[in-house]
């Protein structure tokens, strides 16, 4: 049972599944910032402009008319953060262990089957009586 969990989750589909459902998450927040922040007040605008840090306020006294791109570029820091977290943490690792599986399926020794060890004691308890005989 445990077994068949570990090979669930060491397929890689599972990883690959989680891997986009959070870069979705967060490619979701820079839409979300960029249609609020910066679609949304372009529409608001009637006219004038305001400029306060890194939001412009298009029509004074109108929050609604406020472009910010701090914002914007607050939510594509946290973007490129988690990216950067998701595929140090689970990406890379996944793809060693993905690597040093097809390397030892290719090539290294295979470990002798029982009929070949009873052979091999066999012969060596054959060769130990003709030296004593």
């Amino acid at each position: 049972m445990i077994k068949g969990f570990k090979d669930f989750l060491m397929r890689g589909n599972v990883i690959d599944l989680a891997v986009a459902v959070v870069i979705g998450a967060a490619f979701g927040a820079i839409v979300t910032a960029f249609t609020s922040n910066i679609i949304n007040p372009i529409i608001a605008a009637l006219g004038g402009s305001n400029v306060k840090g890194l939001a412009v306020t298009l029509v004074d006294g109108n929050d609604k008319s406020t472009i910010d791109f701090g914002a914007l570029i607050t939510a594509a820091i946290n973007f490129v953060i988690v990216a950067a977290v998701i595929y140090f943490v689970f990406v890379m690792p996944m793809n060693i262990v993905k690597e040093r599986r097809k390397r030892g399926e290719e090539v290294g020794p295979s470990e002798p089957t029982d009929v070949e060890l009873l052979i091999e004691i066999r012969d060596l308890l054959a060769s130990q009586q003709r030296s004593r005989d």
